[in-house]
């Protein structure tokens, strides 16, 4: 399988979808548990009958996630994390009703995936989508972070019906310290901003604590609330991103440790990208930290890359020039709001790509008083330098309140590489470079 997917699947998500009540059949004495039918769901994919697979959707799950989709997702995922290997564990709960199977399974490349099923009341799988991605070897934190140094302690940020879980990390001694929140880019995040093997908010979380920085970090709300999410018509990124780092803010102000004048907002990616807004909201803000921030607007982004991946091996074939067609229309939907009530165009519903259509983030983020340090990998093909960076750098080359600096090396997660970057690169353990820890520290301790 080549590299065409969504922006869903190259931030390593699988689409999910509910479908609607239906009418409730007559129970049978012999009727499987929903467990026994997502294990003989994922026992069809192990064995490769991706066909058979496929007949346990719903007919709504189908309606939205055609074939085609199930199979490029799941060679996507074969060809990121090794050959399926095993089933292992499962678990159930019940959620807004519906009732969810849990299996844990394990692949090639020392990996494992808790993939959630969700089952309508005729037992047929209206929603599939990846729980949890990580190594089966544990997280070693890089030479740069002194364990010894800080502490840490679960929190929650927010109030119903969207409490958010997240992790604050204290520097030891008396304070008061500066203090940062992390805003993730697109996809449903974890706290850690977790991406195969890596964790880059966990790198930027220990790093800063170890230079007395307080650094306060959460899972994103989509990753938290998938199915309410997932169905909002009316959700914007304001409520995916914007409203909870503002939450955020609130609760460090809370905190005696903190330096209250020294409280400032991290955004990578799409995280970056509406950080302007955030600061605008929210009056404590006392600086932004742009990294690998996009300048255009974000369908743009997504056709980008979709023309980049396919160009890789420089061959386009017929499926890929297909994908790259289908996500150009896609994006002159976008463009136009031509985008019926009902419809999503790249995974989001016509509220959310309106809202964006007004927004401007170089625009904004002139506007602001602010100190700005802004950050960019050379090696990003997400967010580039060529085009994203040299807007930004047009923008703001004689400001002296916005400091920009780029790595030769770095890719859209600052993690070190060589050659032309891929998206098969964020598979490959690594941490965020020491370098860009360093002039975060630094930036954030000095900056008055």
């Amino acid at each position: 399988m080549k590299k065409i997917m969504t922006i869903c699947v190259i931030l390593l998500s699988i689409i999910a979808v509910f479908s609607g009540c239906v009418e409730e059949q007559e129970p049978k004495q012999t009727e499987k548990t929903t467990e026994e039918i997502a294990l003989e769901f994922m026992i069809t994919i192990l064995e490769k009958n991706l066909t058979t697979a496929y007949n346990y959707f719903s007919p709504s799950m189908k309606s939205q996630f055609i074939y085609d989709q199930f199979e490029g997702t799941w060679n996507y995922i074969e060809t990121t994390y090794g050959d399926f290997e095993s089933i292992g564990n499962t678990s159930e709960s019940v959620e807004e009703g519906y009732d969810i199977v849990f299996i844990n399974c394990t692949f090639t490349d020392d990996y494992f995936i808790i993939f959630k099923i969700v089952f309508d009341e005729n037992k047929e799988i209206s929603g599939f989508w990846t729980e949890k991605i990580d190594t089966i070897n544990p997280y070693v934190p890089p030479d740069y972070v002194n364990l010894s140094s800080f502490i840490e302690q679960e929190i929650t940020i927010g109030s119903e019906p969207w409490i958010l879980p997240g992790t604050i990390t204290i520097p030891n001694g008396d304070g008061p310290f500066p203090a940062v929140v992390l805003v993730h880019g697109s996809g449903p995040s974890d706290r850690d901003e977790t991406i195969g093997p890596n964790k880059p908010f966990k790198d930027i979380a220990w790093g800063l604590a170890s230079n007395n920085i307080i650094v306060l970090r959460y899972d994103k709300r989509t990753k938290v609330y998938p199915a309410e999410t997932a169905s909002d018509k009316n959700l914007t990124v304001k409520e995916e991103v914007v409203d909870d780092a503002i939450e955020a803010v609130k609760l460090l102000k809370t905190y005696e440790e903190v330096n209250q004048n020294k409280i400032y907002v991290l955004g990578h990616s799409l995280g970056a990208m509406m950080a302007p807004q955030i600061a605008t909201f929210e009056e404590n803000v006392s600086g932004l930290i742009l990294l690998a921030a996009p300048a255009r607007k974000l369908e743009d982004l997504v056709y980008s890359q979709i023309v980049y991946l396919s160009g890789l091996d420089g061959v386009i074939d017929e499926n890929e020039l297909l994908a790259i067609n289908d996500t150009l229309d896609a994006s002159e939907k976008i463009k136009t709001l031509n985008i019926s009530e009902d419809e999503k165009v790249l995974n989001a519903y016509k509220a959310y790509w309106e809202y964006l259509n007004n927004y401007d983030q170089v625009e904004t983020a002139k506007n602001l008083t602010i100190p700005i340090l802004l950050l960019q990998g050379k090696r990003d093909y997400q967010v580039t330098y060529e085009e994203d960076y040299a807007i930004w750098n047009t923008t703001f080359y004689d400001n002296n309140n916005v400091m920009m600096k780029t790595y030769d090396l770095l890719n859209h997660l600052f993690i070190p590489g060589e050659g032309p970057p891929t998206n098969t690169e964020y598979m490959t353990p690594g941490h965020v470079s020491e370098d860009v820890i360093q002039k975060l520290s630094i930036w954030i301790n000095e900056e008055n």
